[in-house]
């Protein structure tokens, strides 16, 4: 990735490797007094730890101490694993306590220390990594080494952990000038490359419509032709990059999405019993995951799901939707309204256990026919088809129930067993151990499950969820959001207020307050979208470049990076892109939209580069480059009638606005009709004759539609 940094290789020459054992110790640590979850379940180590701060970083100067930084979060397996393996035991331990400072950090509390890390792991190895990371640092944070898992002991020509911590140590304690040197020649490189990088536009590409048109190409080639997804081995839910293909119109495109879905909607990804959908699959076929269940995966799914329900009318699709909210509102809301970021892939120590079935158990609560069915259907038998590989004492004979049988294939009776079966089970799955819940509260991941949400109960006419969008708005606008200085906080815990701003949260939660507002039109919906865009340019905008950094100057980051890629999340500046882009078009204003089109000018390059990557940035160049249309619904009576039937089309690049609060003058100078809500459909300041009956304008908005096809 950077030429001239393999010296890591040198340094050491290891890489991370895979799994197993140790035991609880009794004393509290400093991670006691913390509020995360992540790093109250390291509270009991032997570990000396401490938490991402000053006091770490002083004693570390002081003591002339390399750093261990190990980055995680709780529902983590493999951090878990090496838990249990190397920071539970107390040899491992006592060396570290010694000869480091030992820094705990929750990568969800902190992304953008979590970023600069990461990405330095990757410069130096090349790999792609992931989480637990264990970077080791120098007393003034420059990163010098480290890896992802290790192993407790030497394992298949891979170091153990205890072997890492030795190496480095005895490399410090002999040639401590010499890495010192070495780490400020390294960081002076990372920082040259990534300020170059950052400054880098596309050369002479511009915005235009072949850019997004060749990247379908290069994106279908990709796919899994049969199974769907990215790839053809593990399979995460890369959903930016499938909406950008399902909203291009592009028919190969649309039905590679359609494939993807029902494949995932009917693997054991998706969590039949009970909704909501694990984070990956560690094969082809969705069958397999890694069982646990993230906040941002069920609100981007439940986007995507939205769309294709929109775009094809399947009831499948729309079941996925409610499936995945009705979780959300019963296993990951605070009881104020606010979501909680995840639940764990383990219960009772065991990965899946909650979640998966024996034939024994199964025969004992199905009929027969029922059984015959779960055998033919689900793919039950008795070996079952899951066992924990890093477990020295996996559950055995472990069934994860999918659809051996793809359900639009289903005959009605066989839905109606299927349907029966799954009644029963989730009696028997609520009365089981649950998996912890990590029940901090995210300004981020909450601004996207609030806009599904919002989306949600507005095209599936469940008043329920639209609600619930409200009640968490409300929860992180009365908890995080500071109206004095236009500041809002990253992590709410028990009452606790992080000190971070991440441009994450600022740039999701104004998504999903924008997305609440197209919902509801209230202009206190509007006003507080505003409020967080402008706050997003003051603290991480690039004024000479285009595009958002992660987090905002501080002193604690020794790098200030801009997202790349899209990973689980999409990046800040796709976010923003769009954003920017769509809070132009309602308010008018040029200033918003400029850093609309010099943050899509910045990623031209990357968009070209890998657009399979870039789902989120290809659709807000697709948005910037078309007229979008602008619905302006004026006046009360008969709103909610007029909203409903504004639903019932498909067109992503169609803006819902209200005629009240801080929008054009264009906009607000258009007026209700004999004290009905009425309708305006706008393209620039040409619109379509006024309509006041809501199937006037569904018959409308199909016309429109048919004709942009």
């Amino acid at each position: 990735m950077i030429l001239g940094m393999r010296w890591i290789c040198l340094f050491l020459g290891f890489l991370a490797a895979a799994a197993v054992g140790a035991e609880k110790a009794g004393k509290a640590n400093r991670l006691a007094k913390e509020k995360s979850p992540y790093l109250l379940q390291h509270a009991y180590n032997p570990v000396d730890w401490y938490p991402w701060g000053e006091e770490a970083f002083e004693k570390a100067r002081k003591e002339k101490k390399l750093i261990l930084l190990s980055v995680g979060y709780s529902t983590c397996h493999w951090c878990h694993v090496m838990e249990r393996e190397s920071f539970e035991n107390k040899d491992v331990a006592a060396f570290l306590n010694k000869n480091f400072v030992s820094i705990k950090l929750d990568r969800e509390e902190r992304p953008d220390v979590d970023q600069v890390y990461m990405t330095a792991y990757q410069a130096m190895t090349g790999q792609s990594g992931g989480w637990p990371l264990n970077m080791f640092l120098t007393p003034d944070l420059k990163p010098l080494t480290g890896g992802t898992y290790f192993p407790p002991e030497d394992r298949d020509g891979q170091p153990g952990f205890q072997t890492v911590l030795k190496q480095i140590h005895g490399v410090w304690e002999k040639n401590q000038e010499q890495v010192l040197k070495q780490s400020v020649e390294m960081h002076g490189q990372m920082k040259a490359y990534f300020e170059k990088l950052q400054s880098q536009s596309g050369g002479e590409l511009k915005p235009s419509r072949s850019v997004v048109d060749q990247s379908i190409p290069k994106i279908l080639a990709q796919l899994d032709p049969v199974w769907g997804g990215l790839g053809t081995g593990m399979k995460f839910p890369q959903v930016s990059v499938f909406r950008f293909l399902l909203q291009s119109g592009d028919p190969k495109a649309v039905e590679a999405v359609m494939q993807t879905c029902r494949r995932m909607m009917d693997g054991g990804i998706h969590d039949q019993v009970m909704g909501g959908f694990h984070r990956y699959a560690v094969d082809r076929e969705w069958l397999v995951p890694h069982f646990e269940k993230m906040l941002y995966d069920q609100a981007q799914l439940m986007e995507l799901y939205l769309d294709a329900w929109q775009m094809t009318g399947e009831d499948e699709f729309r079941k996925v939707v409610k499936g995945i909210a009705d979780y959300v509102l019963r296993d990951l809301t605070h009881p104020e309204g606010g979501f909680y970021c995840a639940q764990d892939a383990q219960s009772e120590g065991k990965e899946g256990k909650c979640f998966c079935w024996t034939e024994k158990e199964l025969s004992a609560l199905l009929t027969a026919v029922e059984m015959k069915v779960a055998r033919e259907v689900l793919g039950v038998s008795e070996k079952g088809n899951f066992i924990d590989q890093s477990d020295p004492e996996p559950l055995l004979n472990q069934n994860i129930l999918s659809f051996k049988k793809p359900q639009k294939d289903l005959s009605g009776s066989d839905k109606k067993s299927v349907a029966g079966i799954f009644k029963k089970l989730a009696v028997v799955r609520g009365k089981r151990v649950p998996p912890a819940t990590d029940d901090k509260i995210l300004a981020s991941w909450n601004g996207l499950m609030i806009g599904a949400m919002a989306r949600a109960g507005r095209i599936l006419n469940e008043p329920k969820y639209l609600e619930a969008a409200r009640k968490a708005q409300n929860f992180i606008k009365a908890k995080f959001w500071d109206e004095k200085s236009k500041r809002l906080a990253h992590r709410w815990r028990e009452g606790d207020l992080d000190d971070s701003a991440q441009a994450q949260s600022y740039l999701l939660f104004l998504a999903g307050t924008r997305k609440l507002y197209e919902a509801s039109l209230q202009k206190e919906d509007l006003e507080l979208a505003i409020g967080l865009a402008e706050s997003a340019v003051e603290l991480f905008y690039d004024q000479k470049n285009g595009g958002f950094y992660q987090g905002e100057k501080r002193d604690d980051l020794v790098l200030r990076l801009k997202g790349q890629f899209d990973g689980a999340i999409p990046v800040e500046s796709s976010i923003a892109a769009r954003e920017f882009g769509i809070l132009a078009q309602i308010t008018g204003r040029d200033d918003f939209m400029k850093v609309s089109e010099a943050t899509i000018r910045s990623y031209l390059g990357l968009v070209t580069e890998s657009p399979a990557g870039m789902g989120e940035m290809l659709m807000s160049l697709r948005f910037s480059l078309e007229k979008p249309g602008r619905l302006v619904i004026a006046g009360k009576k008969g709103r909610e009638e007029l909203l409903a039937a504004a639903t019932k089309t498909f067109d992503p690049n169609r803006i819902t606005l209200g005629n009240q609060g801080p929008v054009s003058e264009f906009t607000a100078g258009l007026e209700s009709t004999e004290g009905m809500a009425t309708a305006f459909y706008c393209v620039g300041q040409t619109c379509q004759l006024p309509v006041v009956k809501s199937e006037e304008l569904s018959a409308m908005l199909v016309r429109l539609s048919e004709e942009s096809k």
